[in-house]
């Protein structure tokens, strides 16, 4: 597949209704904030959820979360080992001419978040000057989530309802708290670079799963800190530019903005916003997707 050959720019908006969309294991896993109160979800979080996507669409994905694994492998050491191609090319003397090349190619064929995120291999073999230490750079970039408005946490105290151990006396002891964002409207943004897509191999192909991934990023996601139906893609822009370089792209990612309605103090839900986005459509000879609740509009 040829590479990509026109820059992309890409501007999701995210609705949060009582879940936690992003725990921070530093804090008692409550939501993410800045000092202001701003909800956050980090660049991380996004790409997880992009890279579980690919995985139920069947793409071959090389950083796999325990709950989702695939194929049986449990580290990067062992998918890398298991490429016939990969282990071929580690057995080759490290001085030898075009071996990083080979290898950076071999792990860009087989993995599709690898061509769109870059990874750095860093393997040791009893000693770490037997491993591998092999950085590749993607053209996928991904900025974190941040709130249009400061976010209100609530907490509940939970309390068991059943013995943990035969025998022993049902009390009421709480056993921990859960944490939520009552309401929030999360925009995020992200760019596909032409440049590191021809040296990663990235498609166009590649872009549209990306795209497809993005859509539905909220798909096969639940869990108790993320009821169904709780966090949405509510909007997604697909800006593809006529070539390779472009419009700015913190041009592009500020063209697009919510603001709550007139009297309204605390958003309560989507309704409680309006979109301006004339400024991206008035943008010179960009080509814009917009797609709303997974409903395509050109």
């Amino acid at each position: 597949m040829a590479a990509l050959q026109n820059k992309i720019d890409f501007i999701g908006y995210i609705t949060v209704t009582r879940a936690n969309p992003n725990g921070d294991p530093l804090n008692g896993n409550q939501p993410r904030t800045d000092y202001d109160g701003y909800g956050e979800m980090t660049s991380e979080c996004l790409k997880r959820k992009i890279r579980n996507r690919l995985q139920d669409m069947g793409e071959k994905i090389l950083i796999q979360s325990n709950d989702r694994n695939d194929d049986g492998l449990t580290s990067i050491r062992e998918r890398a080992e298991a490429n016939a191609e990969l282990a071929k090319i580690s057995k080759k003397k490290k001085t030898e001419k075009g071996r990083t090349q080979e290898y950076e190619e071999a792990a860009e064929k087989e993995w599709l978040d690898v061509r769109a995120f870059g990874q750095v291999f860093a393997l040791k073999k009893g000693t770490e000057a037997d491993g591998e230490s092999i950085g590749i750079r993607g053209p996928v970039s991904v900025h974190p989530a941040v709130s249009v408005d400061p976010v209100i946490i609530t907490s509940q105290q939970i309390t068991k309802s059943t013995n943990g151990e035969p025998g022993e006396k049902k009390g009421s002891d709480t056993m921990g708290t859960r944490h939520r964002v009552d309401f929030g409207l999360y925009k995020f943004q992200g760019s596909i670079n032409v440049q590191l897509a021809e040296k990663t191999g990235f498609s166009d192909e590649d872009a549209e799963k990306i795209k497809e991934a993005l859509v539905t990023l909220f798909e096969n996601d639940a869990s108790s800190a993320r009821p169904e139906g709780s966090m949405i893609m509510e909007r997604l822009y697909w800006i593809k530019h006529p070539g390779k370089t472009g419009i700015l792209s913190a041009k592009v990612h500020r063209s697009v903005v919510a603001k709550k309605k007139s009297g309204v103090n605390r958003p309560k839900s989507l309704e409680d916003y309006t979109f301006d986005d004339s400024a991206l459509f008035a943008l010179p000879n960009v080509s814009v997707e917009l797609y709303e609740e997974g409903e395509r509009q050109n």
